[in-house]
């Protein structure tokens, strides 16, 4: 080859790579914005209004609600006991709170931010909670009995229970008849068929520890799972087997994934979002690592406007009162 062009392609290589990373760089995620929403308790998970564009945070004896863009507390719906998140099922103008000290799902009326009734279930300590759209029924996971309570919220009563071999975190449903769950104590991944009522598979997360943050891709069906030994498990949803494992900040507690972006996010108590995107189903690369706020390891995405919702809090030790609660906003600016 002619000694001009082999030069010509070895600037041209060399001029390309700074701008793609220049043009990465600049268009990576950041904390754009943190606004005080102040108050005393701890926190579990958020749970985005996207429509109503309201961010539901589970506060322990309440639920707090805040306007995400503007940070401002919309209003604080007490009456919860210890409560660790709200399922929110807008076609019904409902959500569903789960409450672990009282063994019960608190039903909150959308348009008021009231709340209307209690529904108790066999369960105990319910913890993570979600909507299954293929049986339009709620779910709690519910930590000290190994199980999950189905609820049909129409008529407000717990119809089953399914058992699973495990302390239950965080799950996700498909819409198409399966769910997905952490078992936080086995290190395993569990494969549910909702109509059935039945674990259809329980599947490893090895070298996980802890998986509690969970995510679902639903076209490629792949699963994020974040562990709390650092690990962001990604799993084959149609066999189980595991197709990669990237690192991440320690202690995490939540999982998202944009379907839009294709962005996976976790979130931990290390202070850090890690951000990977996903270039093919089986194959992920890092984007940035965010950091954020110590004890930040819950969060909300909204996938209209690519922005992560996090609390925190400046103390947030065990033993000292929580103080300095915070709303951070991560965006590309």
């Amino acid at each position: 080859m002619n000694k001009n062009i082999v030069q010509a392609f070895a600037l041209a290589g060399l001029l390309c790579t700074p701008l793609w990373a220049a043009a990465q760089s600049s268009n990576a995620y950041k904390l754009t914005h943190q606004y005080a929403l102040g108050g005393t308790g701890s926190w579990d998970y958020l749970s985005l209004d996207e429509a109503g564009h309201r961010l539901f945070i589970a506060r322990d004896d309440r639920v707090m609600v805040a306007d995400p863009a503007s940070g401002k507390l919309l209003k604080e719906i007490p009456g919860m006991q210890h409560v660790h998140g709200v399922a929110l099922v807008p076609s019904l103008h409902r959500a569903y709170a789960s409450n672990g000290h009282g063994n019960n799902v608190s039903v909150i009326d959308l348009d008021t931010l009231k709340v209307t009734g209690h529904i108790a279930i066999s369960g105990k300590d319910p913890d993570a909670i979600i909507y299954d759209a293929a049986t339009s029924h709620v779910l709690t996971m519910n930590g000290d009995s190994n199980n999950i309570s189905v609820i049909d919220p129409a008529s407000g009563k717990e119809l089953s229970t399914i058992a699973l071999d495990g302390n239950p975190e965080f799950a996700v449903s498909d819409g198409q008849g399966n769910v997905y769950n952490n078992i936080e104590d086995k290190a395993e991944l569990a494969h549910i068929d909702i109509k059935a009522g039945k674990v259809l598979h329980t599947w490893s997360l090895a070298p996980c520890e802890g998986p509690t943050g969970l995510a679902l891709d639903a076209a490629n069906k792949r699963l994020f799972s974040a562990c709390a030994n650092g690990w962001l498990i990604v799993t084959d949803a149609t066999d189980g087997h595991q197709v990669a494992k990237l690192p991440i900040g320690k202690r995490p507690d939540a999982a998202a994934y944009d379907p839009q972006t294709h962005d996976v996010f976790a979130s931990s108590r290390d202070g850090v979002l890690n951000v990977y995107h996903q270039d093919s189903a089986d194959q992920y690369s890092k984007v940035v690592d965010v950091p954020t706020m110590k004890s930040a390891r819950t969060m909300a995405l909204d996938t209209a406007s690519n922005q992560v919702y996090l609390v925190g809090a400046k103390v947030a030790e065990k033993g000292k009162p929580v103080s300095g609660f915070t709303l951070l906003v991560v965006g590309k600016p």
